[in-house]
């Protein structure tokens, strides 16, 4: 039997540049995503996590063994940092003029200028260096090591060449990625034990341990300050999880698509995940949540960068060859590209 389509879906499929919408409840008030533009970068290496400077229009991206700083705007190459062995993140410090960028493969962290791009010196940190950000409440740079188990917190004025960071913070388990609430408190997703450690930065010490179930093997990480709510991408079973960063109470469970490796949040919670889907969770009543908008990206784009004052997210990935066997494919030579999503 054939469905009639509504006119608003129509005008949603046309004209949303291949974005699949899947329309559910409040999802008309909070405003259609769609793929806008596709930057062709090109390049060798892979990639991580992406990081937006704002304030400049620019996006860094590790690709292994450098690190590119793009134009948002055309996704011209500003600058190209060399010198890691395999980057994951980048944090940034603007009251302090510098960057830094974890290697996971020396347990490292570079530290480089933000106007010059120049790198300043490298930093040993311990093992499996990986997701970096920074904490201007306590203005420290916090990394988590995950075959190391650890966070540690690091001064963005540290003497690049010869300082050392401060004491490492063990967290009972694999550490993924993190955020920080701007009042003293980190919260770590541990993979490997279905939990998020909270740790209170003025004490260096983790105060609780919470459960992430019914979802499991949690990567992605972000929150709403305000409400004081985390999202959190899990990756099996592939779920959002909403929890309180009060007591750590799961409000919410949403699926989401595969792969995840990143979330979002800027008034509506945002999951990356490698299968090709950006999926977008609403508030859609006073402590009702939903999947309000699935949009079609790209397979590969994982993680993603999010801009605060455009409102755009910004999906790295690339090409693939054909799959063969197990494990992830091969992206193909020179076809790296940044895709930019918005309203």
């Amino acid at each position: 039997m054939k469905q009639l389509i509504p006119a608003v879906l129509v005008w949603l499929i046309v004209f949303s540049g291949g974005a699949t919408v899947t329309t559910l409840g409040a999802e008309s008030s909070m405003g259609s995503y769609h793929v806008a533009n596709t930057f062709h970068v090109g390049g060798i290496g892979g990639w991580d996590y992406l990081t937006v400077d704002s304030e400049h229009g620019l996006l860094f991206v590790p690709r292994s063994t450098h690190t590119m700083v793009l134009d948002a705007r055309t996704g011209r190459t500003v600058a190209d940092i060399p010198g890691q062995k395999r980057n994951h993140g980048v944090a940034l410090v603007p009251s302090a003029g510098r960057g830094f960028i974890s290697d996971g493969a020396d347990g490292s962290v570079m530290v480089f200028d933000l106007k010059s791009y120049q790198v300043l010196g490298k930093l040993k940190a311990e093992d499996d260096a990986d997701g970096i950000i920074y904490d201007a409440a306590s203005n420290r740079v916090l990394l988590v090591c995950g075959d190391a188990g650890v966070l540690i917190p690091i001064s963005p004025e540290i003497d690049p060449v010869s300082g050392k960071p401060e004491p490492s913070i063990a967290l009972g388990g694999k550490p993924e990625f993190l955020v920080a609430d701007g009042r003293g408190r980190a919260f770590i997703n541990l993979v490997d034990k279905n939990q998020v450690a909270v740790v209170d930065i003025r004490t260096s010490a983790v105060v609780a341990h919470w459960s992430t179930a019914p979802g499991g093997s949690p990567v992605g990480m972000s929150m709403d300050r305000e409400k004081r709510r985390l999202f959190i991408g899990c990756r099996s079973p592939k779920r959002m999880i909403v929890m309180s960063a009060d007591n750590g109470q799961v409000l919410a469970d949403l699926p989401i698509g595969a792969g995840v490796d990143a979330t979002q949040f800027d008034g509506q919670a945002f999951a990356s995940c490698g299968d090709g889907t950006l999926t977008i969770v609403g508030e859609t009543s006073p402590g009702k949540f939903e999947v309000v908008q699935s949009v079609e990206t790209k397979r590969g784009a994982r993680t993603m960068g999010l801009d605060p004052a455009t409102h755009e997210i910004f999906l790295p990935t690339a090409e693939f060859e054909a799959a063969t066997g197990g494990g992830r494919p091969p992206a193909k030579p020179d076809t790296f590209m940044v895709l930019a999503v918005a309203r």
